[in-house]
């Protein structure tokens, strides 16, 4: 008979030498599932759950695993090229599958592994074609059918069940569609169709044509389910799943049925090839069977690749869990230089340089930052990036460093991090182009920093839109988590930028018009060294800037001191409001002032000073510490458009209060002058101010205060002391 394999004839293929979890998990059988694979029909009549039921628990006694298997790959890609060639003059069939230089490479691959290999089992193959054949022709029912080649095959594993059984199908279509193709240009195809009566029977293909179609598709479902089946056995090893994991007791349920149902579709498969030549096409099955075949196939697939989806997805969630302990490690431990941290944080896979260097425009890869500082600018992807506090004290901080290369300071490099839940062309275009802006590094692509490191990056170091600057030394450990305050608040002076260095500054600290204004003012270090009184002042109202300004002068005169006013804005500054300001003070001569670039960043320290000196505050403490009480207070000042004023000697005492005291305090000097003369002025004038505050009927101040760990559950009022009334606050951060 045609399409049967002689015992004699070789068909190379492999033996298994290495069986996959789910051959060892499901070699037993049993086990039960959450859901079905199948549906509630079949191609023959229905079958409800208790019968799919019935039917695995049969086919499952009839299973004897051994580890018994053959590499199906191979053999499956072979199989995949007979059913494409054999069906390539079927209009319509092969839409969607491999090209066919695709699957001219993948045969002749498959062919040589085959032909390098041991033979497959032909004699099975052999008496899987008889069992089809002669029991079809006799008219044994195909249930019974399926039984016993079950019992051919029982001790292969399940992929290699279904594959042998679509190896003895594919042989005999292939020999079969090879006839059909060639009777009428060779002489042996036609001398084989003419005894086969093929002539007779193509002279109604028209009208078999629904019947032909439907075949064919569910050739098509055949091999769909199979290649799943197959890609379920590929699956990573044990170390993954273990018995009673869910997909694991699910494919145990549903994988033996599958592969039941796959081979009566073979079957009833091969009987239509059997009616075509030599039964008669009367024993042709009719079309809505072999479609009701095909959506029972097409109903499994769907379970098997939602099976294999589930599996991938635990997979990748495991792999996902040890890559992000892996990173934690190599992060916490200290190494030799900074080479494996930096290698782990950004890479491709294909180990092309993962960094770019903006200033000369080339890549870089992670072993050119050895044994170098590396301060991480870590961001959200967005074009308000450049324009933030957080880019300008950077751009600041590097504009020195390129001016003084081989100081100490300047041994550091950043690293641009733009961290964003999804890249669309839109981010990429806005990458490019901040990239193109900056003067440090930055990565070369969104594509070197992995899930699992932007995973790390937001759950271990918190970072969420607001851009953050975390440093790793020259041995890979990570010493700051967010060093941009400490940059904004000392300069160069905050190298190496770790938390110890943050710790040591603070330290060294008093709350002072030193540590306050800085040098900001050119004339301060004079005044300082001096000993001169100075006053810093604020607010947005014109009206009462003119009237400090002169009372100020005034008792500066009858005090016999010299007084130093500077301006310094408000917070948060509007800049056409302040600007406007500082064009008055000039004009008339009231005092210095800031530059409008200068009064926002004499803020911003301020704001600074509040994260880092909070980061190593407890918050019970605060109230206790001068330096933040000092800070709470000047932000107080600094949130209302108010007047305000701090006034002091030198970097001695200073006192402070809000516009409308200060001016009361002043125009009254007549008042405290002789305490004045017995302690000196600024103590006086501090005296007197805490009698006034007291004295306030009114609510002295309001406080906005930047969101950090140290924030404390009560503040007490910066002017009278009392407790202030907590709220909570969302501020655009482009106000």
């Amino acid at each position: 008979m045609a399409g049967i394999v002689a015992p004699s004839q070789k068909i190379v293929g492999l033996p298994r030498q290495e069986q996959s979890f789910a051959t060892r998990v499901l070699g037993e059988g049993g086990g039960r599932a959450a859901r079905l694979l199948g549906d509630s029909r079949s191609s023959i009549r229905a079958h409800g759950a208790s019968d799919e039921s019935e039917l695995g628990r049969k086919i499952l006694a009839i299973h004897e695993a051994d580890e018994r298997g053959i590499y199906v790959k191979p053999v499956l890609n072979i199989i995949d090229d007979i059913f494409y060639r054999a069906a390539a003059d079927i209009p319509g069939y092969t839409q969607g599958l491999l090209s066919q230089s695709d699957i001219d490479e993948k045969a002749l691959h498959s062919a040589t592994s085959l032909h390098d290999m041991v033979e497959l089992p032909t004699r099975i193959i052999s008496a899987i074609s008889c069992e089809i054949f002669s029991k079809c022709s006799a008219g044994v029912d195909v249930n019974t059918i399926v039984m016993d080649i079950l019992k051919l095959i029982k001790h292969y594993n399940w992929d290699s069940k279904l594959v042998l059984v679509l190896v003895a199908f594919a042989i005999t279509f292939g020999e079969f569609r090879l006839v059909v193709q060639l009777f009428q240009t060779n002489p042996l195809a036609k001398a084989v169709a003419l005894l086969k009566q093929l002539p007779d029977i193509l002279e109604h293909v028209g009208a078999l044509r629904p019947q032909l179609e439907a075949l064919f598709e569910l050739i098509g479902e055949i091999l769909d389910v199979t290649k799943k089946i197959v890609e379920f056995y590929e699956l990573p090893g044990t170390e993954y799943f273990t018995r009673d994991s869910p997909e694991i007791l699910a494919a145990a349920s549903h994988i033996p049925t599958a592969v039941y149902w796959t081979i009566r579709s073979i079957v009833v498969s091969a009987t239509q090839v059997l009616a075509l030549t030599g039964m008669g096409i009367e024993y042709l099955t009719e079309q809505w069977e072999l479609s009701s075949l095909a959506n029972k196939l097409n109903n499994i697939k769907g379970h098997l690749v939602e099976l294999i989806r589930r599996c991938h997805e635990y997979i990748r969630n495991v792999k996902d869990i040890e890559a992000f302990e892996a990173l934690g490690r190599i992060l916490l431990t200290t190494h030799i230089d900074n080479t494996k941290p930096l290698a782990a944080l950004f890479h491709y896979n294909d180990g092309q340089p993962a960094l770019y260097d903006c200033y000369n425009k080339k890549r870089i890869g992670t072993e050119d930052l050895r044994r170098k500082i590396v301060a991480l600018f870590i961001t959200d992807i967005d074009p308000n990036v450049a324009r933030g506090s957080e880019y300008a004290i950077l751009q600041q901080m590097y504009l020195e460093k390129r001016h003084n290369l081989t100081r100490t300071e300047s041994q550091y490099e950043v690293v641009w991090v733009p961290i964003t839940d999804y890249w669309g062309d839109e981010k990429h275009r806005l990458f490019e182009t901040l990239r193109e802006q900056m003067e440090w590094h930055s990565i070369h692509h969104p594509t070197v920093v992995s899930p699992v490191v932007i995973r790390y990056i937001k759950e271990k170091w918190n970072f969420s839109k607001k851009p953050m600057l975390v440093v790793i030394d020259t041995q890979g450990k990570i010493v700051h988590l967010n060093a941009i305050h400490m940059m904004c608040i000392w300069g160069s002076l905050a190298y190496p930028f770790t938390t110890n260095r943050e710790k040591l500054l603070w330290e060294e600290m008093r709350w002072s018009i030193e540590l306050l204004a800085d040098n900001l003012e050119p004339n301060m270090n004079v005044w300082l060294l001096e000993d001169r009184h100075i006053c810093l002042y604020g607010g947005e109202d014109k009206d009462w800037i003119r009237k400090f300004t002169r009372i100020a002068k005034d008792v500066a005169r009858e005090a016999g001191i010299t007084l130093e006013l500077l301006y310094v804005g408000r917070s948060k500054p509007r800049e056409r409001e302040v600007k406007t300001i500082i064009e008055l003070i000039q004009k008339e001569g009231l005092s210095r002032t800031l530059d409008w670039n200068l009064i926002w960043y004499f803020w911003m320290r301020l704001e600074s000073m509040w994260h880092s000196k909070g980061q190593l505050t407890k918050p019970e403490n605060v109230k206790n510490d001068p330096i933040m009480q000092g800070i709470i207070a000047m932000l107080s000042y600094g949130s209302s458009e108010q007047g305000w004023a701090v006034i002091s000697k030198g970097i001695g005492e200073m006192v402070k209060s809000n516009g409308e005291h200060m001016f009361k305090v002043l125009s009254e000097h007549g008042l405290w002058k002789p305490r004045e003369i017995e302690i000196g002025f600024v103590p006086a004038l501090g005296e007197y101010l805490k009698r006034v505050n007291l004295e306030a009927p009114h609510h002295c101040t309001s406080l906005i205060l930047p969101a950090t760990e140290a924030m404390p559950e009560t503040v007490a009022c910066s002017e009278c002391g009392r407790l202030m009334e907590r709220y909570t606050m969302f501020r655009c951060c482009l106000d």
